[in-house]
C-alpha cells in the first residue's frame, strides 16, 4: 500500500543547501519534497540541476526507509527519472514501481543496499540526450543527413545529438555530486545505468564510453531503430558494430538486454538473433525475450525485479 511521502529534509542534510562544483562554478543546490504516492522509501528532488553540457533538468533521489549515512550504498542511475515513482504524475499514468520493486527486493535480501538517482529526461531533447553519437558518426554524410532531417521534421530532434554530453554531465556532474552528498559505493562494481527504449540505448552506450565508471547497464526494450520504422534503416547496424567494437570486458562488467513482442517492441524483433550473437561472442548471455510484453512502463515494472537482481545480487 502506498502513501504520501512527507518527511523532513533536515534528517539528511541539515540546511539542505549543498554546493556543487561544475567546472570550477558553484551552485548552490536545495532539495525539495516532491508530493509523490510512495510504497517506501523517500525521495529528495534537486529542480533544475546546472550543467555545463545539457540543458537543466530534475534529478530525484530515492533513498530507502533505512537509510544511514554510517552504511555504504550502491546506485542506479535510472533515466526518465519522472516516470519511475507515482504513476499519477506521468504524461500516461504509468510507472515503473521502482519503490515497491527495489523494496521488496531488499526485504527479501535478494539485493544489496541501493539508492536510486532518477535523472529525468526533458521531452523536447530527449532523442538528442539519449541517441548514441559515435554509431550515428560512423554513419556516412549522407545517411546521417538523412536521419536528422528525418528525425527534425518528426519533431524528434530539435538540435543535434547530445548524448556526449549528456553522459559528461552524469559521469563528471551529477556523479560527483551524488557521491558527496549520500553515502554511496563510489567504484563502478556499485555503480549501474538503466533505461528502457531510448534509455536502453544510452545505458548501452554509457557502460562503453564508461566502463571505468559503470559496472552494469540493463537496457529494457532497447530502441535498436533509433526512429520509428525498419524500412532503409542504417541505424540498427551502426549501433550493432558498435556494439562489436565497444562492449566491456564481460568478465568485470554485467549487461542485461530483454525485449517484448508487442507494440512498438515488435520492430526490434529483426535484430534480436545478431544482439545475442553479439553478446555471447563478448561473453554476455542476457537477452530475455517476454512474449507479450508490449513497449510500457507497466512492462517493464513486471519484469523490472530481474534486472535488478541481476545487477545488485548480494
Amino acid at each position: 500500500m502506498k502513501y504520501v511521502s512527507i518527511f523532513a529534509l533536515i534528517l539528511f542534510f541539515g540546511s539542505c543547501k549543498n554546493k556543487i562544483d561544475s567546472q570550477g562554478d558553484f551552485h548552490e543546490m536545495t532539495a525539495v519534497k516532491p508530493l509523490l504516492t510512495l510504497a517506501s522509501g523517500n525521495v529528495l528532488r534537486f529542480e533544475k540541476f546546472p550543467s555545463d553540457f545539457v540543458h537543466a533538468r530534475n534529478v530525484d533521489v530515492w533513498l530507502p526507509d533505512n537509510y544511514k549515512k554510517n552504511k555504504k550504498y550502491a546506485v542506479l542511475y535510472m533515466h526518465d527519472g519522472q516516470m519511475l515513482f507515482d504513476s499519477t504524475t506521468t504524461w500516461n499514468k504509468q510507472e515503473w514501481g521502482v519503490d515497491e520493486t527495489v523494496s521488496k527486493l531488499l526485504k527479501a535480501q535478494k539485493i544489496k543496499n541501493c539508492i536510486i538517482v532518477g535523472v529525468w529526461n526533458i521531452s523536447a531533447y530527449r532523442h538528442t540526450d539519449y541517441f548514441p553519437n559515435k554509431p550515428f558518426l560512423s554513419l556516412n554524410k549522407p545517411k546521417q543527413d538523412s536521419i536528422l532531417s528525418s528525425a527534425k521534421s518528426q519533431k524528434l530532434m530539435i538540435e543535434n545529438i547530445q548524448s556526449d554530453n549528456y553522459l559528461k554531465f552524469i559521469v563528471t556532474e551529477l556523479k560527483p555530486f551524488i557521491d558527496r552528498n549520500f553515502s554511496t559505493l563510489s567504484d563502478s562494481a556499485n555503480t549501474f545505468v538503466v533505461g528502457s527504449s531510448m534509455g536502453g540505448l544510452i545505458s548501452m552506450y554509457a557502460i562503453s564510453e564508461y566502463p571505468n565508471i559503470f559496472g552494469g547497464a540493463a537496457c529494457l526494450s532497447t530502441h535498436w531503430i533509433g526512429t520509428f520504422t525498419n524500412q532503409n534503416n542504417p541505424i540498427p547496424d551502426a549501433f550493432l558494430r558498435y556494439m562489436e567494437d565497444n562492449l566491456p570486458n564481460a568478465k568485470t562488467h554485467k549487461l542485461y538486454f530483454d525485449y517484448g513482442t508487442q507494440t512498438l517492441d515488435s520492430l526490434y524483433l529483426p535484430y534480436q538473433n545478431r544482439i545475442t550473437q553479439i553478446l555471447k561472442i563478448k561473453g554476455y548471455s542476457t537477452n530475455i525475450k517476454f512474449e507479450g510484453h508490449d513497449h510500457s512502463e507497466n512492462s517493464w515494472k513486471e519484469r523490472l525485479h530481474i534486472p535488478l537482481e541481476f545487477l545488485l545480487q548480494n
